[in-house]
């Protein structure tokens, strides 16, 4: 009996240790709500339906980063505790699914997925892997490529969807482990390369056209390029470097498979139809979004027209039962709530409140050094992404309060709002931060951690505030970036 006894100690010690871990997690996780609910509930200037939306959008990133709970579970579920709280209508749920980037999230699958199916994904990586005899320079490709689409593509997505079916295509070469991390690489450049250039966001457009009808001043597109071409290269190079020395698996092998047989499966052959069909349809596609204020349709609509052109019945690409089974539902849903969440914070005064108090802050230094001023709004914008999702929300909200500090301050409202355009092109702590990394997070063949990304964003947060400082007082310096 005593020895049966024993010999069931190590499964009950196992069981025990198990329940005092799951214990430690649980009580950190509640614990962070019952803060969150002392701090909201302080808060006198905050009315009831905004106080209900703060505290379950805070819920919400905690719940997405410390647990392996569903994310678009989390993102529905608070979207009915809104509602049911009474902070909100039933219309949010249900005009959750109408937002833009829902749609352009559908288009873009779509499109990928003719992409895949035309063979152009595997003509990408093929010309990809023809000269690269490591991993290392299978990322140095794609990097260049993710980088050089910004002066091409004006849209994070639209880079985002357009490389996704390529991605999973080189992505067959690497481990599984090494595959999540590359679905981080690939986003974060994306998004790192948009301050090269002017069209490289909307956001940069809508802050140039707020500064011309307040001050009557402008950045040109060269300016633009002198100005944000060196500073893009430098922080790209380091954000990759630095992801793959936290993430990349220290086991991996760097070498592929002998270069004789790649090059034998390289052979150089002429276009499909079905790749021209496609090819002219992302021609179309560039087209529709840079001309987009001439035309009035935004990018979403030209994406999901562009999807409707693959599958045209007889004529296209794909059929409509491929386009539609290559939507990741369960992506869009999650998409469709957590953008929810955000915009309920605008809807409810959260993000005004926010924007009075840091605006209030800012002007106790008024009489401060220009080192010291810069670096609070570059703390104020980089960290921005957090409390406001949309890229274009952040701009409509922070570009015409930091031009009436800049006026108030006596200081130049041109670099003013380049800086902040800069800094709130940060945003890659948490998957709804930016559409980019939306696209890659839960797709399935090709995904991420939150947890990962969470831990490399806590590195290169303040690298990148560091990087726009040394460039301030330097190189912009030069070029006539004044304060």
């Amino acid at each position: 009996m005593i020895s049966r006894l024993e010999n069931q100690r190590p499964k009950y010690g196992f069981v025990a240790a198990l329940v005092n871990r799951f214990s430690t997690a649980a009580l950190g996780i509640i614990s962070a709500h019952v803060f969150y609910l002392m701090v909201i509930s302080s808060a006198s200037q905050l009315d009831y339906p905004a106080k209900v939306s703060l505290y379950a959008f805070l819920s919400a990133m905690t719940l997405w980063i410390a647990t392996k709970i569903a994310a678009g579970w989390v993102a529905v579920s608070l979207l009915v505790f809104i509602v049911l709280f009474r902070a909100g209508e039933p219309e949010l749920l249900y005009q959750s699914l109408s937002e833009e980037i829902v749609w352009l999230m559908v288009g873009s699958f779509i499109i990928g997925e003719a992409v895949r199916q035309s063979g152009l994904a595997t003509r990408f990586s093929d010309s990809i892997l023809k000269y690269s005899s490591s991993k290392n320079r299978v990322l140095f490709g794609i990097t260049t490529a993710l980088f050089t689409s910004a002066f091409f593509i004006p849209s994070t997505s639209g880079r985002a969807a357009l490389s996704m079916p390529m991605l999973k295509q080189l992505g067959a070469k690497f481990t599984a482990k090494e595959q999540s991390v590359l679905a981080i690489i690939a986003p974060v450049v994306i998004l790192m390369s948009t301050s090269a250039t002017l069209i490289g966001a909307g956001s940069h457009l809508i802050g140039i056209g707020l500064l011309e009808k307040t001050v009557g001043q402008s950045i040109s597109f060269v300016q633009w390029l002198i100005w944000g071409v060196p500073f893009s290269l430098v922080v790209t190079f380091i954000s990759v470097v630095i992801i793959k020395l936290m993430l990349w698996p220290k086991e991996a092998s760097q070498e592929f498979e002998s270069r004789q047989s790649i090059n034998a499966a390289l052979k150089k052959k002429p276009l499909g139809k079905n790749e021209k069909k496609t090819l002219a349809i992302i021609f179309f596609l560039m087209a529709g979004w840079v001309s987009e204020s001439l035309h009035g349709y935004d990018i979403a609509f030209i994406t999901v027209f562009g999807s409707v052109l693959v599958m045209l019945p007889n004529y296209g690409v794909i059929s409509w039962k491929q386009g539609i089974k290559a939507v990741s539902w369960n992506l869009i849903l999650f998409v469709a709530a957590a953008t929810a969440l955000g915009q309920v914070l605008v809807d409810n005064g959260v993000v005004s409140w926010i924007e009075k108090g840091m605006f209030g802050f800012l002007h106790l230094f008024g009489e401060a050094p220009d080192w010291l001023v810069i670096t609070i709004i570059l703390l104020v914008t980089v960290t921005s992404h957090l409390y406001i999702t949309s890229h274009t929300t952040r701009a409509i909200v922070f570009i015409p309060s930091f031009i009436l500090f800049s006026q108030s301050m006596g200081m130049n409202a041109v670099t003013a709002v380049f800086l902040c355009l800069i800094g709130m092109n940060y945003c890659i702590t948490v998957p709804v931060s930016s559409k980019a990394l939306l696209l890659f997070y839960e797709e399935g063949e090709i995904s991420y951690n939150p947890k990962q990304l969470a831990k490399v964003s806590f590195v290169l947060a303040p690298i990148y505030i560091l990087v726009m400082l040394l460039f301030y007082f330097t190189y912009w310096h030069w070029t006539g970036m004044q304060l």
